[in-house]
C-alpha cells in the first residue's frame, strides 16, 4: 500500500503530539507515580490512647481492599502507619522519617489533637496535606492560615455546645462537674460547653477537674466532682479514662445526668470495661452508624462494612465504632484520590479535598453529609444525640447542626 510522506509524517506528528498531551496531564509531587500513591500516618498502637489503635488498623485494612481491586486510577496505596504511643515528640519524629525519607504525598488520619499540633506547623511549612485528621479541635479549620490541614469530624467546640443546649432544655437550674483532658482538645471542649450556656456558666458550672494523659487514673477528679454536689457531670474523657470515670461514679453512688463526650463513647473499649449496667442513662452524640445498633442490621452500607470486616480484618471487633469509623475515613480518602486523576500534586490534593458537596458516607446516617470549601475545613457540621439503654446507643430527637 502506497502512503503519501507527507501524510505519514502528519500521522506521526499527531501521534507524537497526543502521546506529549497525555504526558502532560499527569503531574506527581514526592509520593505518587504511575504505579503507586504512598500515604503517611501516625497512630497510637501502644500507650494510654491504644485503644484508638484499630482505627488505623482498619484504615490499612480498606486500602488493601482497594489494592485489591485495582488501586486507584490504576495506582496502588502503599501506607505507611507508625506508632507515636500518643506521644508528641514521637509523632514529630515519625511524620519527620515519613515525610523526608519515605516520601510520602500527605499525611491522613494522624490520631490526636497534642499530637497533630506538634506537627502543624511543619506539615503546613512543608506544603504536605495533614488531611482528615482523627481529632475535632476547631483549629483544624483555619485554611486562611493553614491550609494544608483539615479535620473530618464535627469540632469539639460544636458538640460541647449541644450538650449545653440540651441542659438548658431538660435543667435549667442544673449544677455541673466538667472533666476534661488538659490538653488543646480538652479546653476546646471546656470552651464550647461554657459559651453554649452562655451568661448561665458562671453558676451552672460548680466544679471542674482536668486529667493528664499520662496520669493512671482520674478516680480521685471523679471524687472531688462528685463532692461539688453537682446533679449533671460533662464527660470530656478519651476511651480509657472515660470507662475509669463512668465505672468511678457509679461505684461510690454518685447518679448525675452523665454527658460522655464521642471521643470516649465506644461500647468495646469504653462502656463493656466499665460496665454495661454502670453505663444506663448516659448521653453521648454520634455521627457514625453504630455497628451495635440493629437499626442498621439491613443497612447496605453496613452489610458491606460487614462484608468488609470479615474478609480484610476478622480479627477486627464487629462491636467496635473505632471500626467503622475508620472504614469510613479510608473510604472519603479514596474517593478524593479518584477525584485527583492523573494529577496527584499536594495542591490538587487539597483542592479536591475543599471541594466535597453533600458528600454521603455509607457509613453516616442520613442527614449527615460532608460540605467544604476553599474556606471552609469542617467537613462534618451535625450529629445525633443518643443514650446507651444497657445494649446500645439509642438514637432521641433529631439530627442537631451548627
Amino acid at each position: 500500500m502506497l502512503i503519501r510522506p507527507w501524510l505519514a509524517c502528519g500521522v506521526a506528528a499527531t501521534a507524537l503530539a497526543l502521546h506529549l498531551s497525555a504526558l502532560a496531564q499527569k503531574k506527581y509531587d514526592p509520593g505518587a507515580s504511575d504505579t503507586e500513591i504512598k500515604i503517611g500516618q501516625s497512630m497510637p498502637y501502644s500507650g494510654p490512647a491504644s485503644a484508638y489503635g484499630t482505627l488505623g488498623r482498619s484504615e490499612a485494612a480498606y486500602f488493601r481492599k482497594i489494592n485489591d481491586e485495582g488501586g486507584i486510577n490504576g495506582r496502588k496505596i502503599v501506607f505507611i502507619s507508625l506508632d507515636d504511643g500518643y506521644s508528641p515528640p514521637k509523632t514529630v519524629e515519625a511524620t519527620r522519617r515519613l515525610v523526608e525519607q519515605d516520601e510520602v504525598l500527605l499525611m491522613f488520619g494522624s490520631l490526636g489533637t497534642a499530637t497533630n499540633t506538634a506537627v502543624h506547623t511543619y506539615l503546613n511549612t512543608r506544603k504536605v496535606p495533614q488531611l482528615f485528621v482523627a481529632t475535632g479541635a476547631a483549629k483544624w479549620n483555619d485554611p486562611q492560615n493553614h491550609p494544608w490541614t483539615m479535620g473530618l469530624q464535627l469540632n469539639y467546640q460544636a458538640e460541647a455546645r449541644i450538650y449545653a443546649k440540651h441542659i438548658l432544655q431538660t435543667r435549667p437550674n442544673a449544677k455541673i462537674a466538667v472533666l476534661y483532658q488538659n490538653d488543646d482538645s480538652g479546653k476546646d471542649y471546656l470552651k464550647g460547653l461554657k459559651d453554649g450556656l452562655g451568661e448561665k456558666a458562671a453558676t451552672m458550672i460548680v466544679a471542674e477537674a482536668s486529667y493528664e494523659v499520662a496520669d493512671p487514673t482520674v478516680d480521685s477528679q471523679v471524687v472531688q466532682l462528685q463532692g461539688s454536689g453537682a446533679d449533671v457531670f460533662v464527660d470530656f474523657t478519651t476511651p480509657k479514662f472515660a470507662a475509669q470515670a463512668i465505672r468511678k461514679a457509679y461505684d461510690t453512688g454518685w447518679k448525675p445526668v452523665h454527658y460522655l463526650s464521642s471521643v470516649g463513647n465506644y461500647v468495646a473499649s469504653v462502656l463493656v470495661p466499665a460496665g454495661l449496667d454502670k453505663s444506663i442513662g448516659v448521653i453521648s452524640t454520634q455521627t457514625s452508624k453504630d455497628p451495635n445498633d440493629s437499626t442498621w442490621i439491613n443497612d447496605a452500607g453496613m452489610v458491606e462494612w460487614r462484608a468488609f470486616m470479615k474478609k480484610y480484618y476478622p480479627d477486627g471487633d464487629l462491636a467496635n465504632a473505632l471500626n467503622v469509623a475508620g472504614y469510613g475515613s479510608a473510604f472519603l480518602m479514596v474517593h478524593v484520590l479518584k477525584q485527583c486523576g492523573d494529577n496527584l500534586t499536594r495542591e490538587n490534593v487539597m483542592r479536591q479535598a475543599a471541594n466535597l458537596k453533600n458528600f454521603a458516607m455509607p457509613t453516616y446516617p442520613s442527614g449527615i453529609t460532608l460540605n467544604t470549601s476553599p474556606t471552609d475545613f469542617a467537613p462534618t457540621k451535625s450529629t445525633q444525640p443518643v443514650r446507651f439503654d444497657g445494649t446500645t446507643w439509642v438514637r432521641f430527637g433529631d439530627v442537631l447542626g451548627l
